[in-house]
């Protein structure tokens, strides 16, 4: 059996500038000589540039692509969020329900656009061509360590095993694989029907 990425979904969003200084220099796994990142619009796409000269140059290798979105930060969130509730007191220890809508508009919050590259969607939206596939999956997976926000799941084969993958805010979460019983084979007389089970509220 050969390497190879079953099924993956994910939700992955990192900081666009963090994209680049993660692939500046990369540990790459020894099949991928280096990666060639391009920009179409507000589309990110890194493509894998085979090590062994086996690979055709009109064959197209394994790419990751991601959508380019920006979000706005508010870089005194979390001192406010320290300072204050949403009601400030008047002289008496009462809130005085007008003064927060008068502070926020007073007040402008400083704050940035920073751009996000957003891994999002399932393997033939994020992981794409077959060439190089598991290994770009394994640079895909180093990625993902390196995201605070998003998750990622996968179901692979690898060395003959079959193997699962999860990754939460950048950290590794147990994962298991289960076989389950497809319903289409069943009878429609066969089974419980819990839309209509006394055993669940």
């Amino acid at each position: 059996m050969t390497s190879h990425v079953y099924s993956l979904h994910s939700t992955l969003e990192l900081p666009l500038e963090d994209v680049h200084d993660f692939f500046e220099d990369p540990d790459l796994p020894a099949e991928i000589a280096d990666v060639e990142i391009t920009r179409r619009n507000n589309t990110l796409i890194v493509s894998a540039v085979a090590a062994e000269d086996n690979i055709s140059k009109y064959t197209p290798t394994a790419q990751l692509k991601a959508s380019v979105t920006e979000n706005r930060i508010y870089l005194d969130e979390e001192e406010e969020e320290e300072d204050s509730g949403p009601f400030s007191s008047g002289p008496s220890g009462g809130p005085q329900w007008g003064a927060f809508g008068q502070q926020e508009e007073e007040m402008e919050r400083p704050s940035e656009l920073v751009e996000y590259a957003c891994f999002k969607g399932d393997r033939e939206t994020v992981l794409q061509n077959t060439a190089l596939q598991y290994p770009m999956f394994e640079v895909l997976c180093a990625l993902a360590l390196e995201c605070e926000k998003g998750a990622l799941t996968a179901i692979t084969a690898h060395d003959d095993e079959l193997q699962a993958t999860r990754i939460v805010d950048g950290e590794e979460r147990a994962a298991r694989l289960e076989v389950v019983e497809d319903p289409r084979e069943n009878g429609a007389g066969n089974g419980i029907n819990w839309r209509d089970n006394k055993f669940i509220s």
